[in-house]
């Protein structure tokens, strides 16, 4: 069995499996020989170039195992056939530690003390704090779970927002009546049609007067037009892993906008993130060569 793999740990990690052979493929270059052959693909976490057209040619893959949890640039172009897995839980840890560390970077005004500092001034003055604050989880998973459980020593109410309610979780639908009320906004909802450009000038104008936007979802779930004009009129703030467009061009108005907080999506790049992808690999190729269920499925919305 033929299986295309990210990286030589990817490779390593899979090497005692029993005829198995491994091929390297980061997305660098042009694919390797015997894409008919390939049965898994485990793809790179920045997607390939041309991936529509190299999965028309995978006519014996049968899983697609991703080392992200978002599927979006797969799952237009699938196969029938093939099942698709994403990687939910690996990013949690990472992903939930950066939202903490931009909502206190932002809240009390880390990057302009960095500045100060790199002039030598001593700029003394009061700050915001995320101490008796509002978070309101939009998109409340595992990363969402995980947010929280590390905000509970943070003195802060955690509302939490599904694309559905159940016991404890507000359904999106209930958005308009819950933003007023938040003083920080995470979005960690996936990528999907119903999620794009769910964050629209609606949306902002409807956060208090101060609050802080924080987006470790994907950048596609924000229209930045609208986010630009909020930012530049200075009534709310922004902590942004992840833009529409990215990688963020020179020159493009967030760069310079006041109160934005922004980091090259890196918020679940991270030795913890690594460890967890690897260990989720080996578990779900010994479940495929196994006959047994495999973890983390997609199958319609998720």
């Amino acid at each position: 069995m033929k299986i295309w793999v990210p990286s030589e740990a990817a490779a390593d990690v899979l090497s005692d499996l029993p005829d198995v052979e491994c091929v390297v493929y980061d997305g660098r270059g042009p694919a390797p020989a015997g894409a008919d052959e390939v049965e898994v693909w485990i793809p790179p976490l920045i997607t390939v170039e041309g991936t529509a057209e190299l999965l028309g040619r995978m006519s014996s893959l049968r899983l697609l195992q991703t080392v992200t949890a978002g599927v979006e640039p797969y799952r237009p172009h699938l196969p029938e056939g093939v099942t698709l897995c994403n990687a939910r839980g690996v990013h949690d840890a990472g992903t939930a530690e950066w939202a903490v560390g931009a909502m206190i970077a932002v809240l009390r005004e880390f990057p302009g003390f960095v500045r100060a500092q790199e002039q030598g001034e001593w700029t003394y003055r009061h700050t915001g704090v995320l101490a008796d604050s509002t978070v309101l989880i939009v998109g409340y998973g595992s990363i969402g779970e995980a947010l929280e459980r590390r905000l509970a020593g943070f003195e802060v109410e955690v509302v939490r927002v599904a694309r559905t309610a159940r016991a404890g979780v507000h359904g999106q639908d209930e958005l308009p009546a819950l933003l007023p009320r938040a003083d920080v906004v995470v979005l960690l909802v996936p990528a999907t049609p119903d999620t794009a450009g769910l964050v629209d000038a609606a949306f902002l104008g409807a956060m208090k007067d101060g609050a802080l936007l924080v987006n470790a979802a994907r950048g596609g779930v924000v229209d930045t037009g609208a986010l630009v004009a909020e930012l530049e009129k200075g009534r709310i703030l922004a902590a942004l892993d992840v833009t529409d467009p990215e990688p963020l061009p020179p020159g493009h108005p967030l760069w310079t906008a006041p109160g934005v907080f922004l980091t090259p999506h890196v918020a679940g790049s991270t030795p913890a993130s690594g460890r967890r992808t690897l260990r989720l690999l080996r578990s779900q190729l010994l479940r495929y060569l196994a006959g047994e269920p495999l973890k983390n499925v997609i199958t319609g919305s998720y």
